[in-house]
């Protein structure tokens, strides 16, 4: 497992990856309002008490609270809260026919859908900046060939195009992956095309020994390549199928750790993001920014629950608006956050005593008393 980095680098690392995380996650709601008209008061990065702050032309205020461990748009007419959308009376005039509350469904639909949105979009814009520079999996053609690595032993050159290995049919770099790795210390043979020439070569995997996620030790086979450079109109449709595939492995780990496959103790909050946030820093930039999308992933990902409180409830509440042609009663929303408040904070308190628990502070704890 990878070594703890300082703390200080945790610090920052956890406060790059989330601040931008969250200032794109409400951009989103931000525009989609603009889009319609809607007024913004508050544009906060962080809560608590202001460090800096501004007020634009169109009388919105900007600023960054002194905990950064989220942020919020609100507009004129959000809800408060509890829940409640503000009374019109305590609204200015000739802002009361543009309020969030009195707009139609569909789009107070929209805007609060465009967080969430906007951080699936995020991850694609980062998955296709990495595709074009550094290569995507969506190739079976060698971008680079690292010097004394297993290729360059054969004599394999960035443009070659990869053809199968040990006797498989190699259609991208995510096949090849999955061959090499399986097969540490081996000779197989290679076919490649160079130009309008196909060759084949024996080749021996590199091996190195790496640990899972748990920790366990295995040895995994290394060739030696990467792939090469997506041109756009292919890294956009392979960053969104990619962005795709990782939403659908949080939804089967759901269903695994549902199923008791999977413990509950991999479920990790904000002390164990930070933890990793400040692990893929000291991996340099690459990895760090790969979390990143990871991270944004996650919370849009997250957001998207049908939980009081987050995006995701409030769009099921304007899912049954429109089908009831009105609104919830302000009891029932109340109790509805009340509910959602209580499960919220019950994940904190749940995820908090699991990242302490991976920091062997219940292990001391137990040794001490013990």
């Amino acid at each position: 497992m990878l070594p703890d980095p300082p703390l200080w680098l945790i610090l920052v690392a956890f406060v790059c990856a989330l601040g931008p995380l969250v200032f794109f996650h409400e951009l989103g709601h931000y525009l989609v309002a603009r889009l319609f008209g809607i007024p913004a008061e508050t544009f906060s990065i962080g809560f608590g008490h202001e460090i800096v702050g501004w007020t634009d032309r169109q009388g919105t205020r900007w600023k960054v609270g002194w905990l950064p461990l989220g942020g919020y748009v609100k507009f004129v007419g959000d809800m408060s809260p509890a829940s409640e959308p503000a009374e019109l009376e305590s609204i200015p005039a000739d802002l009361r026919d543009r309020a969030f509350q009195v707009r139609p469904v569909w789009q107070r639909f929209l805007v609060v859908l465009a967080g969430p949105a906007a951080n699936f979009l995020l991850a694609i814009l980062i998955f296709t900046a990495i595709f074009m520079t550094l290569g995507g999996p969506s190739t079976n053609v060698i971008g680079t060939v690292l010097p004394k690595s297993a290729a360059a032993s054969v004599g394999l050159e960035p443009g070659d195009r990869i053809l199968s290995v040990a006797g498989q049919d190699i259609a991208d770099f995510n096949v090849l992956q999955t061959i090499v790795f399986d097969r540490p210390g081996q000779s197989v043979p290679l076919r490649f095309k160079r130009g309008d020439q196909v060759h084949q070569v024996a080749v021996r995997l590199a091996s190195e020994e790496v640990a899972d996620p748990l920790g366990h030790k295995m040895k995994r086979g290394l060739l030696g390549v990467s792939p090469g450079r997506l041109p756009v109109t292919r890294a956009v449709p392979d960053a969104a199928r990619y962005t795709w595939v990782i939403t659908r492995s949080i939804v089967d780990g759901i269903v695994e750790m549902v199923r008791g496959r999977v413990s509950t103790k991999e479920i990790g909050g904000p002390i164990r993001i930070a933890q990793i946030a400040g692990q893929g820093a000291s991996l340099g930039i690459l990895p760090f920014v790969q979390l990143v999308a990871l991270l944004s992933i996650n919370l849009g990902f997250i957001n998207l629950l049908p939980v009081p409180m987050l995006d995701g409830g409030h769009l099921f509440f304007y899912g049954v608006e429109a089908v009831r042609r009105r609104p919830l009663s302000a009891h029932a929303l109340e109790w509805a956050f009340r509910s959602g408040l209580a499960l919220i904070l019950a994940l904190v308190l749940f995820t908090t005593v699991n990242d302490l628990g991976s920091l062997g502070l219940w292990d001391r704890l137990q040794r001490l008393i013990g």
